[in-house]
């Protein structure tokens, strides 16, 4: 598969070396191509770098990886990008992460897709980029979930073979839709985390997640 990433922090290196080491074609852009030349060194298996453009023309799939801000001039610096699948990993996070960026309105995903036209599936955005960097990210035992939000099936299926490369497990986040949900839940454990709380802690195991069903003992105590 043909990568493009779109970026050259933390995040983009991380998922980048990933990918390109089960051998997929990777070109990484940056605004300053020669940061996007050193990454490509330092990913190695064959990466390349250069200019934005360059990165969005490449992929069949484009990684959207810097800083919310930068979101929009990056995009208009990588061209076209109608049809494509576009991988959303930002997060409009305002710190302390009290608060989202985007406010009451759209999610950061719901505005790249409506600015680019391209296939977006949020995903990625929960996690620190340490995390992406494991191989895999297995945790007491059990393979890390990585939840994707997005309405087409044939770009959900495609992220989710990515998910799948990284020993990841992808999970069904629902439609693009959710992405704003997604967004929200992730700013919200990050502040937990932060302050130092554990936010697996406030989660019940799925088979008491609805309840339990009611007794009939329960009912006549």
């Amino acid at each position: 598969m043909r990568i493009g990433v779109l970026g050259a922090g933390d995040m983009a290196e991380a998922l980048a070396t990933q990918w390109a080491g089960k051998g997929h074609e990777v070109r990484i852009g940056a605004r300053t191509p020669a940061k996007a030349v050193a990454l490509a060194k330092r990913v190695g298996a064959g990466a390349t770098g250069g200019t934005l453009r360059e990165a969005g023309e490449f992929g069949e799939v484009v990684l959207l990886a810097v800083w919310h801000e930068g979101v929009p001039d990056v995009l208009r610096q990588a061209g076209p990008l109608a049809g494509r699948v576009l991988i959303d990993c930002t997060n409009p996070m305002e710190p302390p992460f009290e608060r989202l960026k985007t406010g009451g309105g759209p999610s950061a995903a719901r505005r790249i897709a409506d600015a680019t036209g391209a296939r977006v599936v949020k995903a990625f955005n929960l996690c620190h980029e340490s995390v992406w960097r494991m191989a895999p990210p297995v945790f007491d035992g059990r393979p890390l979930g990585v939840p994707l939000c997005g309405d087409d099936a044939d770009a959900l299926a495609t992220v989710r073979t990515l998910v799948a490369d990284l020993g990841c497990v992808p999970m069904d986040g629902g439609g693009l839709e959710r992405a704003g949900l997604l967004e929200a839940a992730t700013a919200f454990v990050v502040g937990l985390w932060v302050a130092g709380e554990d936010p697996r802690a406030m989660l019940p195991p799925p088979e008491r997640a609805v309840g339990e069903p009611v007794r009939t003992s329960d009912m006549t105590a």
